[in-house]
């Protein structure tokens, strides 16, 4: 084993960038990639100063997918599980997610971009869901996450078939949010998620989750969730801060505070966080 860093953690301005490091292999994954990937997407996911996520590669390539030349004698089953485990921590991220894609994305590293909430690629970018061609079923969650961006004959083309399609066209079937030249996606995604982060964290949370929801719920249900999901923003700082910094003309300051006071206790003072605990000896 290397000791050369297989994930590179960033943060920066309430931006956290995972970057995966295996140029040498086009920044497949082996069984420390996808242990380490996951424990990081853990992390992000306790940590209340990312307010967005950004996944790209090192060395001029996004992700080539699992490395199935790596040594490995683990049962398959387990080794599933890694991908498993990165697929539902990524999903079950509540703050955006941004894929940065240069290079190839292919097999399990495709539907790792695919995973992210939005997607930005160079013209150079390639994409592929190259599992029959290595006589293998897709996975990373390829098989949910295709068929509602693209609808099932168009996944059943891209998984069936393997081909390789071009940046335009994964920007035509709406696998791709934006195209931006090389030399211009780092600005790009830096705006972007500078965007992002200047939002407010809470409802950007509920909004992200309502809308996954929402792909397979009725309209009766999707009413409901955003009934129940719109009080807990008028709980937080930044729906009154949004109304001043309009009001002001000036830009709001989100910040994802909650705005409600504590309970008071029956005497009227602050609770006691000793209360109701036994005074006997």
């Amino acid at each position: 084993m290397t000791d050369e860093p297989v994930l590179l953690v960033d943060d920066a301005g309430g931006v956290r960038t995972l970057t995966l490091n295996r140029p040498h292999r086009k920044n497949a994954l082996d069984a420390r990639s996808w242990c380490e990937l996951a424990d990081a997407l853990r992390a992000t996911a306790r940590d209340p100063t990312v307010r967005v996520l950004v996944i790209t590669g090192a060395g001029g390539a996004f992700c080539s997918g699992a490395d199935i030349a790596a040594g490995d004698d683990v049962h398959p089953r387990y080794k599933l599980q890694r991908l498993g485990d990165v697929a539902l921590a990524l999903h079950e991220l509540s703050v955006p997610t941004v894929a940065k894609v240069a290079g190839v994305a292919v097999g399990a590293g495709w539907n790792l971009a695919l995973g992210c909430d939005l997607v930005v690629a160079t013209p150079e970018s390639r994409f592929s869901q190259i599992f029959a061609k290595r006589g293998l079923s897709v996975d990373l969650g390829g098989s949910w996450l295709l068929p509602k961006l693209v609808g099932l004959q168009q996944a059943k083309r891209l998984i069936l078939l393997g081909d390789m399609i071009d940046a335009d066209e994964a920007r035509a079937l709406g696998l791709v949010t934006w195209v931006r030249p090389a030399d211009e996606i780092d600005t790009f995604v830096d705006d972007l998620t500078g965007r992002l982060a200047a939002g407010p964290p809470f409802a950007l949370a509920q909004s992200k989750a309502l809308v996954d929801d929402g792909a397979s719920s009725t309209l009766q249900q999707a009413l409901a969730n955003e009934a129940r999901a719109q009080p807990g923003n008028f709980a937080t700082t930044d729906a009154a801060e949004a109304y001043a910094a309009f009001a002001a003309k000036r830009e709001p300051n989100f910040l994802g505070t909650w705005a409600v006071p504590p309970r008071p206790s029956p005497s009227g003072s602050a609770s006691d966080p000793t209360e109701g605990s036994s005074s006997a000896p």
